[in-house]
């Protein structure tokens, strides 16, 4: 099962970044006045599709491995006389450059969305509570309580297990003093512990 959504969410995120991405595409070339002939998603035959009042067809194929937007173009299929102003290949040097760079612009602005929606959100951690502690080990010698919460390491401020953890990496081979800052369970002040260790693994 979970093998199945590892897939399911690579195919849905996917599909959002070629949506975005094509988005891009078909947004400026119509700004610029471009016929656009389709806007897919996904590769293939399409199983839906419809068609809006520019006759630009909208449609999601059976290969989620990308997408594309096809616009009217003299280099690929003959432009009836009435409609080649809105070729792309009649547009402006920067008009074209503006279509092509759309793309990339549109998943970069996406990721500052994403970005900004996770710093607003938040994420979720774990706080790093101290459990079962070992008779005789660095935290039982420096008198470390369980049910305290680890609020600094050598004197850089930690949130969670995974910022403590990253902290004792960055600490393997060190002897001495390992200073650890916690709070007691149910104590309104963090206080100081010094934990003897060798060659620190």
């Amino acid at each position: 099962m979970g093998l199945l959504q590892n897939i399911l969410a690579v195919l849905v995120v996917l599909g959002l970044l070629v949506t975005f991405h094509e988005f891009g595409h078909f947004w400026v070339a119509r700004r610029c006045g471009v016929k656009v002939l389709r806007f897919s998603v996904g590769f293939g035959k399409p199983f839906w599709s419809t068609t809006d009042r520019h006759g630009t067809e909208f449609a999601v194929a059976a290969i989620p491995l990308g997408g594309y937007v096809k616009m009217l173009d003299e280099r690929e299929a003959p432009v009836p006389e009435d409609q080649l102003d809105q070729a792309f290949n009649r547009k402006s040097v920067w008009a074209r450059i503006a279509i092509v760079a759309a793309g990339p612009l549109a998943n970069f602005l996406l990721a500052l969305v994403a970005y900004w929606a996770l710093f607003v959100a938040g994420t979720t951690t774990v706080a790093p509570i101290v459990g079962d502690i070992t008779p005789d080990s660095p935290a039982y010698e420096a008198g470390l309580p369980e049910g305290a919460e680890i609020t600094a390491i050598q004197n850089d401020p930690v949130r969670s297990w995974e910022e403590v953890n990253l902290k004792l990496i960055s600490l393997i081979g060190y002897s001495g003093e390992l200073a650890v800052e916690a709070r007691p369970e149910g104590a309104s002040q963090a206080r100081d512990y010094a934990l003897p260790v060798q060659s620190y693994l």
